[in-house]
């Protein structure tokens, strides 16, 4: 299991992380009886990955750009988004880490017919949790996500969060040849990171000024560890969902493929200074992001105080283990499906199935050589200590289990409808492995 040392700080687990105004809205957002409405389209386009001055990638992405647009809402409040399908190849949207409704996941054949080209299909949802959330085609077209169809989903709590900027992050690692283009997966081509799709971001700041850092790892099988250079970075949730706030060590963090973080960081260095996020990469540490103190005057006398928890969602604040359902799910292609085989419709029988309410345990034993990482679709987790004695002090959507290693999570199966757990092993190229459970 990993613990949250290692889940923060662990040597050569790297986090990416873009970064985008927290003031730029989707493209196309109307009201629509009180629910935000956006339209985004599936396309072709082309995204300068690799800087000014060299050849554009071609890539696909919402609305043909790369991230796509960033979808704002505040919790509890409706959201509507028509996607219209301009690719030659069916697609979905899925809302990574979103409770929504189970008829919204976004799951081909699961929970929804795919949207066929030319087609479109309106996803609507009322999020019950603010946070950080990101969305992407369904979890077993990994090219698609690949070629670049991601963006963020941010939404805002109901009460102001003590911050002077909100800045969002979207971390993506490509394969590119020497002329820009994408290389297949497992191709021999370069390794290029990118922040909101540039090769690198300056973020000017003033002196004591208080950023909220929205850190998404859009990379469906890097993990990622970032570096944050003499400033203290302070975590206030992880997955979209509050954190008893907690200092990361020595200004390093650690997301794996889909995992948020939500960091505040008190820029604290004299006007003039400059500073820098770097990410772990292959030959060395790659500068991401730097931030650039303006010469004038600071944004306050002092920095602010240690900040408070962000606002609760509402999660259980105990999980009974007691009488709970009691599950292995080893993480062997013999126990799940196939990507490419669920993508078709074929998912096989249920793993469970559980009344609503029923607290449900999963041990995941890692039998491969590889880090395995599994997303569990619309509920948020606890990693279980190994005495069941108590949990981790964040919630997870999306879990790292080390090569030859065991996690156990527990979560309260609330949500009603067929739940997807899908599992992507580190290191191999594949459409990934599913399985599902159902909650009555």
């Amino acid at each position: 299991m990993i613990s949250r040392r290692c889940f923060l700080g662990r040597a050569g687990l790297a986090a990416l992380v873009a970064s985008v105004p927290s003031q730029v809205g989707g493209q196309g957002q109307v009201s629509s009886g009180g629910a935000a409405f956006h339209v985004v389209r599936a396309r072709p386009g082309f995204a300068g990955l690799r800087g000014d001055g060299q050849t554009p990638t071609a890539i696909w992405g919402y609305d043909g750009a790369v991230p796509g647009p960033v979808l704002r809402v505040k919790r509890d409040e409706g959201v509507i988004v028509r996607l219209i399908n301009d690719l030659a190849e069916e697609t979905t949207l899925h809302w990574h880490g979103v409770r929504v409704a189970n008829a919204m996941d976004g799951v081909p054949h699961l929970t929804q017919a795919p949207v066929a080209p030319a087609e479109s299909f309106e996803y609507r949802f009322t999020p019950p949790d603010a946070g950080t959330f990101w969305y992407h085609p369904n979890p077993f077209a990994s090219e698609q996500l690949d070629r670049g169809l991601y963006g963020a989903l941010i939404v805002d709590e109901a009460e102001p969060v003590s911050v002077d900027r909100d800045v969002l992050l979207l971390l993506k690692d490509w394969r590119l040849g020497p002329s820009g283009s994408l290389g297949a997966a497992g191709s021999d081509t370069g390794e290029d990171f990118t922040v909101n799709a540039q090769s690198s971001l300056e973020v000017p700041v003033r002196t004591n000024e208080r950023l909220r850092l929205r850190l998404i790892n859009a990379s469906w099988a890097r993990p990622m560890s970032l570096g944050f250079d003499q400033h203290r970075v302070t975590v206030m949730a992880v997955d979209g969902q509050p954190a008893e706030p907690f200092v990361a060590r020595d200004g390093h963090v650690a997301l794996g493929p889909g995992n948020r973080l939500d960091l505040f960081l008190d820029m604290t260095l004299a006007p003039g200074s400059a500073a820098r996020m770097v990410a772990a990469g292959r030959d060395g540490a790659v500068s991401l992001v730097r931030f650039a103190y303006d010469v004038g005057a600071a944004a306050r006398l002092a920095p602010l105080a240690d900040p408070k928890p962000l606002p609760a969602n509402p999660l259980p604040a105990r999980i009974d283990l007691r009488n709970a359902l009691r599950l292995d799910l080893p993480i062997d292609p013999a126990h799940w499906t196939d990507g490419s085989v669920a993508a078709s419709g074929r998912y096989g029988p249920p793993l469970f199935s559980a009344k609503r309410g029923r607290t449900v345990v999963i041990a995941c034993a890692n039998r491969t050589a590889d880090i395995a990482v599994l997303h569990l679709h619309g509920h948020h987790a606890r990693l279980l200590d190994n005495l069941d004695d108590g949990w981790k002090p964040f919630w997870l959507d999306t879990i790292m289990v080390a090569a030859q290693q065991t996690a156990r999570f527990a979560f309260v199966a609330d949500n009603r409808g067929k739940w997807l757990i899908d599992c992507r092993p580190l290191g191999r190229v594949t459409a990934g492995l599913g399985v599902w459970f159902e909650v009555a």
